[in-house]
């Protein structure tokens, strides 16, 4: 590869790619603290039902406890 070639590689991949902003346009935190704020926190109905078949499995197989355990 020459130089012609690599000045023209070079002039197409600055088409091609758009320049990278290192700064965003405006501040995000304040949005982030509303969205936040907008809805409380509450665990999905999933971890609930995970919740409670390893309540579940512990209480009809106590000897699965140390297993559990051993896996957090």
């Amino acid at each position: 590869m020459n130089a012609q070639d690599q000045d023209r590689l070079k002039q197409l991949l600055q088409q091609a790619l758009p320049p990278i902003e290192a700064e965003p346009e405006r501040d995000l935190w304040p949005s982030m603290l509303r969205r936040l704020d907008a809805r409380p926190a509450s665990a999905p109905w999933f971890d609930w039902a995970l919740g409670a078949g390893l309540v579940g499995l512990a209480a009809f197989f106590p000897a699965s406890i140390p297993v559990l355990l051993y896996y957090l």
